[in-house]
Formats: structure tokens, sequence, C-alpha cells
């Protein structure tokens, strides 16, 4: 089958990222069990911003939405403006992280994944200066009357049965598929001080657990959850949170697995996903052909597993593993970037990675 899939560049080190993505597909269409994939470059973050006055260009957004999966290398300081928009633009309410470790790089666990719910929360941004005419009675009364305090704001936090719900079930259904002995799920939240939005999401998260009765369940307080992929991460299999709480969850157990240049991402909704490495725009070695592309490169792995199960293309599939593998295999022999012990150049790795599939 054919694919049509949009690719934002991105800023700093997202282009060269792009380049390497641009060359495993390229070849991956080559070969003879593997899908056609047609890839259409976009703009978004930065430069984008200066070019246009958009973060987002409009034509970008169309782009995307006439896509089968978007990929989307890492933008700089207006990230929230792409990607948080994508999110809720595309109702891709499931971010999805794996964590895996690699043979030569150092670990304190080999595999999780955290199920991070990814349209809701602080993440809305509805934030408002204390004297704003937006906030109520209600809310201000709470704040001291000390007229010494400053500067003041409110955030507001929402989180939602339905959400809650639904991302529940996505954990659920993630922990099935790895198909591991003793398959857990770790609802991850602050309810004991946050009573009424963590209270929804326990909740939502304990109703939906009772529908998988081969799946272990357990709940945790974050900043226990925090301790504990450092001291025992190894009891972890699949975390489901909210959005700000899978942000630095995420970054961490990536840290704990052996860092963020081998941690790919999925933004995943009911009919369109985009992929993304986890790391940022990386300006400080921009242009130096250093930057290890095995994030945005697993990311196509994860965009390739998706479109197979979505259509149900032993193609996508098997394209899927080839990259995996091909990565697996060269850090496994020290064919590495410099960021995990290796001297190899960008376009060093990504000819590696080319040649590798090519021997599999």
């Amino acid at each position: 089958m054919a694919y049509d899939i949009s690719l934002i560049t991105g800023d700093g080190i997202g282009p060269e990222l792009s380049d390497s993505a641009l060359a495993v597909m390229h070849h991956i269409s080559g070969i003879s069990k593997c899908p056609d994939l047609s890839v259409n470059k976009l703009e978004a973050g930065d430069a984008a911003l200066a070019k246009t006055g958009r973060a987002l260009p409009s034509e970008t957004i169309s782009a995307i939405c006439d896509s089968d999966a978007c990929l989307k290398a890492p933008v700089g300081e207006s990230a929230a403006d792409v990607i948080v928009v994508l999110r809720r633009l595309l109702d891709l309410y499931a971010n999805i992280r794996p964590s895996r470790s690699y043979p030569g790089t150092p670990a304190l666990r080999d595999d999780m994944v955290i199920v991070r719910e990814n349209t809701e929360d602080l993440y809305t941004g509805k934030e408002f200066a204390l004297h704003s005419p937006h906030v109520g009675v209600d809310i201000t009364s709470t704040i001291t009357a000390d007229d010494n305090c400053g500067r003041a704001a409110v955030a507001l936090r929402i989180i939602t049965e339905k959400a809650s719900t639904r991302i529940a079930t996505m954990a659920f259904e993630t922990a099935m598929r790895r198909k591991k002995p003793n398959m857990r799920v770790t609802c991850v939240h602050k309810s004991n001080v946050m009573r009424q939005t963590d209270g929804i999401f326990a909740d939502a998260c304990s109703a939906v657990s009772k529908k998988y009765p081969d799946v272990l369940f357990d709940q945790m307080y974050v900043d226990a959850c925090a301790m504990n992929l450092i001291r025992e991460p190894q009891k972890f299999d699949v975390i489901v949170t909210t959005n700000l709480f899978g942000d630095i969850l995420s970054d961490e157990s990536s840290q704990v697995v052996g860092g963020l240049g081998m941690a790919p991402a999925a933004n995943i909704g009911d009919t369109f996903a985009l992929f993304e490495p986890v790391h940022g725009a990386g300006f400080d070695i921009a242009g130096k052909n250093v930057a290890n592309p095995s994030s945005f490169l697993l990311s196509v792995s994860m965009m390739l597993n998706w479109l197979g199960e979505k259509h149900d293309d032993e193609s996508c599939m098997y394209a899927s593993s080839l990259i995996s593998s091909a990565i697996y295999d060269l850090v496994k022999s020290h064919i590495t970037t410099v960021d995990v012990g290796g001297s190899c150049t960008t376009s060093e790795f990504t000819k590696h990675v080319v040649d590798k599939i090519t021997a599999l």
C-alpha cells in the first residue's frame, strides 16, 4: 500500500533529523515487502513564525489533515503553538512514550511505557492575571489579601471523566498488546491534594481497570512515582497519568533507560496520529552533524507500526521492525553517535541504519 506522510522539518537540529528520516523512508519505500511512502515536507515552528507570522501556518494544517500520518521534528520556542495546538485540533488525546534500554547504554530499567493524557490539565493554557476581568470573585477570594504579595495569577486545571476514561482505556489496551507476564497499569496522580481533579482521574482509571481482569492495577502518588522510577523502576510496566505529570515523568523514564536521544513518542487519536522525538531542538548542536537521529527514526518505526495496525497492513509492520531492529543491532555493535558513547556523525549513523536494513 501507499501512504502520504506529512513531515514538519522543525528548528535547530530538526532539519538534520528530517534528512535522516527522509533517507530511511526513501530506502524503505524501495524494498519490495515494504509500503510506498510519499513524504510532504512542511514548515512549522520558529522559522515559520519568522517567515509567515504564524508558528503553525494554515497550509501546514491543511496538508497534515490530508495525510495518512504526521512526523514532527523538534521545534523551538514556539513549540506550544505547534504541538499543543495540533494535539487539541486533531484530538490526539494519547501521548505514548515507550522507554527501552539498549545494549551498552547505562540503564536502570529495560522497558516501560508512559501513557499520558494529551488534551487537558494545565496545558490548556487557561491562565489569568489576578485582577483580570476573566477571573471571577469566587477565585480571587481564595487569594490572600496581603498587599505585598506582588503579581499574582491563576491557572485553571481541567480534568474530565470522559478524557480520563479514554486515556485509561488506551493504557490498558497498551498493556494487553505488550503480551508480557504480570502486565501492570499504574495510575499516577495526586488526589490526596487535588481531590476534585485528580479524584476524577483516579476514579476513572479504577473503573476502567475492572474491564481488564488480566491486567494488574495499582495507584501511586506522583512524588512517590518520581522516586520509584529511580529506586525501583523494574516495578513499572505501563504508567497512565495526566498531562503535566506525564510530561515530567516521561523525560525521567527516558533517562532511566539511557537518555532522550533514544526516546520516540506518539500522539494518537481515534483516526489520526502524529509522531515525534521526545527531546527538543538542540540549538547548541544545530548544524554540527552530531545529533542522534535514533529517537526520530524510532518515531518513524512507531508510525509504521500504527499504520500497520490501523490498515491491517503487514508491509508496514515489517518496515517498522526493520528500522527498530537495525538501530538495536547498531547500538549493540557500539556503532552510535557521540551522545551515547560512539563516534558517528548524524549522516554516518543514518547510512549505517540504511545499510543494516539492507542486510536484514
